[in-house]
């Protein structure tokens, strides 16, 4: 695994990459919100080349574990950290000043529809994104592993 950033790609899209950096760079003490709303660094596998990257996600929770959505922004197809994570569902995370290992898993439909409303209170956005899209759009729990 990745250990911060030594060998990972940040996202190449520019406020990604700039918000990716600050965030790490201050050590989880700037770069937290988007929108005024929380969200944390994901590292993750690429499925094809095997090389670390990292982006930044808005998250909600459940309990212990984090919750991010595979929205982008309402397209017709899913982004590629998550189909990232399907072949490869170990990651690292950064949530505020904490890095710890954790495991990627799509929520079932009965699971998503349970916590879907309170992702959509933390960000409305979310179901706009759904109505423009035929997708389902997939939820993904983030579980804390040991290690």
């Amino acid at each position: 695994m990745a250990d911060q950033d030594t060998d990972v790609v940040i996202s190449p899209t520019g406020w990604v990459a700039d918000q990716a950096r600050t965030y790490e760079e201050s050590g989880g003490t700037k770069g937290t919100t988007i929108q005024g709303v929380p969200c944390l660094l994901l590292d993750y596998q690429g499925r094809r080349s095997g090389q670390w990257r990292r982006t930044v996600l808005i998250y909600g929770r459940d309990g212990d574990d984090y919750l991010i959505v595979a929205s982008y922004g309402g397209s017709d197809t899913h982004p590629l950290w998550y189909l990232n994570l399907q072949d490869n569902p170990d990651v690292r995370l950064r949530v505020g000043t904490e890095r710890f290992a954790a495991r990627a898993e799509t929520l079932p439909a009965a699971d998503k529809a349970r916590v879907w409303d309170s992702l959509v209170e933390l960000f409305p956005n979310y179901a706009e994104y759904q109505k423009k899209t035929s997708r389902d759009i997939p939820v993904v729990r983030l579980t804390r592993t040991k290690g």
